[in-house]
């Protein structure tokens, strides 16, 4: 099986989750850039508000795709020990690392919310969403980090990872939803036919797209 693009799976994914539509409780917190893709057709089909959690892979040296660990919006981190013993890392250079991710970070909070804070997520119901995860470290640090904001309950939603990735992230979450859990695995990218990169206006643009349709979907105040 392979998805059309991104938007399919999102498509495919509110399926599973038509509990959660028009809760007024729940969220959509979307991993950018293209887990924003996949929240805004969740967003469309639930009529749940979307918004972005950023979180940044801190990647091995020599070979950025390697995720060593990742270190979220709010300053959690989430790091492989045996990842970052296996490269031999030093305090420092693993610091240098982190504040590289950190502040592309600001740079994205900046762009993508343009001033907002990250919405109240105490006593909520958090759909966390991505396009799918490999050794899932950006993932599971943004589920640690919304996990100590006190969420009601903290759902994972993603289309496709790893057995033994999923299985770590299921530790971390209430529920998960997930399409596919192909074995072998190589890249998230090998199951999707359209897996274009989504850059930083499509992220604008769909959060734009996601809070219009809310606002057209809102009840109109009885006339005086």
């Amino acid at each position: 099986m392979m998805f059309r693009n991104r938007e399919e799976a999102g498509r495919m994914l509110a399926d599973k989750l038509s509990q959660y539509r028009n809760d007024r409780t729940a969220l959509i917190l979307a991993l950018p850039r293209g887990g924003v893709a996949v929240g805004y057709q969740l967003s469309l089909a639930l009529h749940v508000p979307l918004d972005v959690f950023i979180t940044r892979k801190i990647g091995a040296p020599g070979n950025l795709e390697y995720a060593i660990g990742a270190v979220a919006e709010t300053g959690s981190r989430y790091m492989n020990q045996e990842a970052v013993s296996s490269f031999g890392l030093s305090r420092h250079e693993l610091d240098r690392l982190i504040h590289t991710q950190e502040k592309e970070i600001a740079r994205r909070k900046h762009m993508y919310r343009q001033g907002r804070p990250l919405p109240q997520l105490t006593g909520r119901t958090v759909l966390l969403v991505d396009d799918g995860i490999a050794t899932g470290s950006t993932f599971m640090a943004s589920a640690l980090a919304i996990r100590g904001l006190q969420p009601h309950r903290l759902v994972g939603v993603i289309p496709v990872g790893p057995p033994s990735t999923i299985r770590e992230v299921r530790a971390q979450v209430d529920e998960l939803v997930v399409l596919m859990t192909p074995d072998p695995f190589e890249a998230v990218g090998n199951f999707f036919v359209d897996f274009t990169q989504v850059e930083d206006r499509d992220v604008v643009e769909y959060l734009n797209l996601a809070e219009e349709a809310m606002l057209e979907r809102a009840p109109s105040s009885p006339a005086s």
